[in-house]
Order: structure tokens, then sequence, then C-alpha cells
């Protein structure tokens, strides 16, 4: 029989908690800062740790009527690629995760959702970003008009589950949360 009273705390089991000594900023943009703090590690020894401050997005699910996504295509600058992805926008000051998800819908594909559902959390980046993700199927969709950014271009590529499971196992689609978003509703659509 085994003695519990012999067994050891497995060494996983720690406070890795780091806390922050002091913090600075070194680039406010418009919408994202840069910081880099002094932390104080789980050691007792002192770090540094830089990071980027992000006030949190929305990505939607958007189920058309046909029963396709709407994933989009669109140039990302950082990266100097198209990539496919699933709508998505950053926050704005003093709006919701919700109101943020209608508002993205109506402008990257033109649509307002009568069904829209929270479904996860994602953190898209989390060795330098406190970004976090707020994820939704939409769902009862009815068209509206496409109203995007000015800087904004973007093309609708609609797609069956099947097609952007392909997308996704075939590295098409690289986008993290546009994986997470598929094989959120290939789950959805396998528990109806």
């Amino acid at each position: 029989m085994l003695d519990l009273k012999k067994l050891q705390k497995p060494t996983w089991i720690s406070n890795l908690k780091e806390t922050k000594i002091n913090s600075k900023v070194v680039y406010e943009g418009d919408f994202l800062d840069v910081r880099k703090d002094n932390v104080l590690l789980p050691n007792g020894e002192k770090g540094n740790r830089e990071w980027i401050n992000h006030p949190g997005a929305s990505v939607i699910i958007p189920v058309l009527p046909d029963g396709k996504i709407a994933l989009i295509r669109q140039f990302r600058y950082a990266v100097g690629s198209e990539f496919i992805e699933l709508p998505a926008g950053k926050l704005d000051p003093g709006e919701s995760p919700l109101e943020c998800a209608k508002r993205e819908l109506e402008e990257e594909i033109g649509y307002k959702s009568n069904k829209i559902e929270f479904i996860a959390n994602i953190h898209p980046a989390i060795g330098f970003t406190n970004e976090k993700m707020n994820l939704f199927l939409a769902t009862d969709l009815v068209q509206t008009k496409q109203n995007k950014d000015a800087d904004e271009f973007i093309d609708l590529m609609p797609a069956n589950l099947e097609k952007a499971l392909e997308l996704v196992w075939s590295n098409k689609i690289t986008d993290v949360k546009t994986i997470i978003g598929i094989l959120w509703f290939q789950k959805i659509c396998n528990n109806d």
C-alpha cells in the first residue's frame, strides 16, 4: 500500500509568482504601450520583463445563413504577408467585449447577429503581452453594410467547416485566434 505521508510535494508545485518592483513605459502608441518592469523572481532574485500592454480584443466566429464560416483575408504588416482570419478587433476605450464583437462583425463583414454567444478567452502571446481575446459565436446573421476602417482592406472568404479545417491542417491558416476559433466551432458542431 502507498504511504501518502512519505510522498514529497512535487517539484512542479510551487509559488511561481513574480512581483513588480517598478514599471516604466518605454513607448506609448495609439492603442498599446511597451513597458519594462523590474520584478522580484520566485527565488528572491531580481529580473526584468519587457511586455506590451494591450486593451484586449474580440474575435468572432460568424456563421453565415448558408452555414459557412465568414473568414476574411487581409495583409498583416508586422509579418509582411496576407492571412486568412476570423473577424476581430481591439476594444475601444470603455467598450465591452460583446459591444466590440458586434461592431467588428458589421465593420469587417457587413453583418449583424441576432444571436451572439461568448465561447472562451484566449491569451495569444503570453510571453510578451497581456492581450486577452474574447471569442464569440455569431449566428442568425442579417446582412447590413460593410463599414471598414479607412486603412483596412479585407476580402470576405466564406468556407464550410471542412474547408476551414483543411486550411488549418494544411498550414494555410496560421493565425492562432483563427485556429482556436475554428476548432471551437468544430467542437460546437460535434456536440449538436
